[in-house]
């Protein structure tokens, strides 16, 4: 309605014109899907409403009452379930297949960085994840920090975000690379060596804004190399102690089994990627209770740009990928639903859920790991991450089914963020 008061007061003329009204949001909302998903129980309830009061959740269950003056929405066809939440994107990167890391790292203006992520974040918003943990910017600094501040103050729209600021690698130990020893080149994250300089980053970066703290445990010291451990276990303990001293979980960035050894010594929230887990490594990262955010669509997305059709057999990167998903799996890890999205277009977040659809989880899991999973993982369970009352009406509508087929994640009907519906086809 913001837009209809702006309006208004041009016609009234300078003189007699009043200052733009916010939108007036209705006493509570009804919402009337086919069905809902709660993101907890992992069923699909037919009949389910939905009632949001202001921002919140106000009750849920079938034929719920209202007072006057409720507004009804009604959404036939679809199912309503919790906002997805994305937990592993870098909105400040773009597809490789559009321009290279290194490029988008060194050539690619600040300024434009910032302005491509704003409208990534309302792509974003608008496929139905209303919330997301953005692990680094790769070279944009703490822009993160500010495209937050600018969401939460209702400037653009985007997701609600849990950011990392810069993250933190070995000295030398990250890219981009290639140039003349000794120069000088910007890079994709905070380069630290020894326990002092990675505790000191960690705190710069908290006192920055930082939410989460990002470490790589392993990496490629050269270009075509095989990945391998970086960050020494003492570096990554005492970095881990810093940030939990703060209330800061950490994400590490983990391709190889010391890497991922590393991270579970040193008491880490989530592993990313987790390419070398064996069975004995899963096994310990579920008694610990540390998630591991597989991002396949990542290694499928890397493959395709390297021409792969999508046919098998897969790539090794890809088989790597699935194979060690399925270890994870088969231990008990708890799943982050994390694709690693700006490696592939944002607004597609939801190609990492059909990928860990067709690697064998259930639909129903997938759906609780993009929500009340999330949520846990991401220490967001108390606002976010299911249809029960008092918890945030972040929630979406999508045609058909999801628990029969994963698929309709990708056609979002109705999106609410925080009460407030920002995508009603």
């Amino acid at each position: 309605m913001r837009w209809l008061a702006l309006a208004m007061a041009a016609l009234i003329g300078p003189a007699t014109s009043l200052p733009a009204a916010e939108p007036v949001r209705p006493a509570a909302i009804l919402l009337k899907p086919d069905a809902v998903f709660d993101g907890i129980d992992g069923q699909v309830h037919r009949g389910w409403q939905v009632l949001v009061a202001g921002d919140k959740i106000a009750a849920v269950g079938p034929a719920l009452p209202t007072a006057a003056g409720t507004q009804a929405i009604d959404l036939p066809g679809d199912t309503l379930m919790p906002g997805m939440i994305e937990g592993h994107g870098h909105l400040f990167l773009h597809p490789y297949n559009e321009t290279s890391w290194d490029d988008q790292v060194l050539h690619e203006p600040l300024a434009l960085r910032t302005a491509r992520a704003v409208a990534q974040a309302r792509a974003t918003l608008l496929a139905g994840f209303t919330s997301e943990r953005d692990l680094g910017t790769e070279g944009a600094g703490y822009a993160d920090v500010g495209l937050r501040q600018a969401i939460d103050r209702g400037i653009v729209p985007g997701p609600r975000l849990s950011v990392a600021t810069r993250a933190i690698v070995a000295l030398g130990a990250y890219g981009p690379k290639g140039f003349e020893p000794g120069v000088e080149i910007p890079q994709g994250a905070e380069e630290v060596s020894g326990v002092d300089q990675i505790v000191a980053a960690v705190r710069r970066q908290i006192a920055a804004g930082a939410d989460w703290v990002k470490l790589y445990a392993d990496y490629r010291w050269r270009p075509g190399e095989d990945s391998r451990p970086t960050l020494s276990l003492d570096e990554m303990k005492a970095a881990v102690v810093a940030a939990h001293d703060a209330g800061r979980p950490v994400a590490v960035h983990a391709a190889t089994a010391e890497g991922m050894r590393r991270a579970i010594a040193a008491g880490v929230d989530t592993i990313e990627h987790g390419y070398g887990g064996t069975p004995e490594i899963f096994a310990a990262m579920a008694a610990k209770g540390i998630a591991l955010c597989p991002t396949l669509a990542a290694s499928d997305a890397t493959s395709r740009y390297r021409g792969w059709d999508g046919g098998e057999p897969a790539p090794p990167a890809v088989r790597i990928n699935r194979d060690s998903f399925r270890m994870a799996l088969k231990a008990g890890v708890p799943i982050c639903m994390g694709g690693d999205v700006g490696v592939f277009a944002h607004g597609q977040n939801a190609r990492e859920m059909e990928l860990m659809a067709a690697a064998g989880m259930a639909p129903a899991k997938v759906l609780i790991a993009a929500t009340w999973g999330n949520a846990r993982w991401l220490k967001l369970d108390g606002r976010l991450g299911a249809a029960r009352p008092g918890l945030l009406a972040d929630l979406v509508a999508v045609r058909g089914d999801p628990t029969a087929d994963i698929g309709a994640v990708r056609h979002v009907a109705f999106v609410m963020k925080g009460g407030d519906v920002v995508r009603a086809e």
